[in-house]
């Protein structure tokens, strides 16, 4: 068995199309064009090749952008008097701030300033609850891509076994909350996991999300399952940086029925969702 290789790159172009598409039709019948606020603290070169992703982005979606980009010295209180500003700005309709911050800012107190109803990277408190208890709220980027990425390939999860590796508050938990709202049986599993290749074996659906290159093997795999692999390590391949993710690709795409490639996997997905949740907030701010 060879695995069919569920390419995430062209199902986020195909995204991106559809949002460009409704976000022309609500300013043509609104005069409102979603705007997504990013924030960038620093000089991080990985943070700012994300930002400069995320704006071409906005741009192919037809979107507004409003661009923050801080010195690396920046005061937690100065950035929480930008943050406020933004909520109360009715031409912006998502906030994303960059992380990771520096370290004199608390990145918790900064997320927990954002209005929930423009947090489009689904990090607020409220947000995490609305998720919990199944009421409509921002899921974060990553596990909302990772469930359209399944979608397509297992639309009916009512009865299948799904396993998460990894229990964060930005993959993990997010990624089991909406398998669980599909009727899958879920199962979270972690570093204290006792025979984790055992339980990854049982698994319809896996989902790796550890940040560990390269962890999970063919032989984790059950026959026919569908991996994704939320995971992005560099690695040194003969002198030279090389992308991977947490899933043996070689071994595992033996055995797999479906799976995701890193990259031009769930990473293209995240972005593509981003936009997705802040034409939504600009659609929920219409209606009221």
């Amino acid at each position: 068995m060879v695995a069919e290789i569920i390419d995430g790159f062209a199902i986020a172009a195909e995204l991106r199309r559809d949002i460009a598409v409704r976000a022309a039709a609500m300013k043509e019948a609104h005069g409102v064009v979603p705007g997504l606020a990013v924030v960038l603290v620093g000089d991080d070169p990985a943070s700012g090749v994300y930002v400069r992703n995320k704006l071409k982005a906005t741009a192919e979606c037809g979107l507004r952008s409003f661009e923050h980009i801080l010195p690396a010295d920046t005061s937690e209180a100065d950035l929480l008097a930008l943050v406020a500003k933004l909520n109360a700005d009715p031409a912006v309709h998502g906030i994303l701030v960059q992380l990771p911050l520096p370290k004199q800012i608390d990145a918790d107190k900064v997320l927990g300033l954002i209005d929930p109803d423009k947090d489009v990277d689904g990090f607020h408190p409220v947000n995490a609850g609305r998720l919990s208890i199944g009421l409509p709220g921002f899921v974060p980027c990553t596990p909302r891509g990772a469930e359209l990425l399944i979608d397509r390939v297992m639309p009916g999860l009512a009865g299948k076994h799904a396993v998460v590796i990894g229990r964060s508050n930005i993959v993990g938990k997010p990624m089991a909350q909406l398998l669980l709202r599909k009727n899958a049986t879920v199962t979270i599993a972690h570093s204290k996991t006792a025979d984790l290749p055992g339980l990854c074996r049982t698994a319809d659906v896996l989902v790796a999300a550890v940040g560990r290159p390269l962890m999970v093997k063919g032989d984790w795999v059950k026959p026919g399952a569908v991996v994704i692999d939320v995971g992005i390590n560099r690695i040194e391949v003969d002198g030279k940086g090389k992308l991977c993710g947490d899933v043996d690709f070689a071994s595992a795409a033996e055995v797999a029925g479906f799976i995701t490639p890193v990259p031009k996997g769930v990473g293209p997905m995240t972005i593509a969702c981003l936009m997705l949740n802040t034409l939504d907030s600009a659609a929920r701010r219409i209606a009221g």
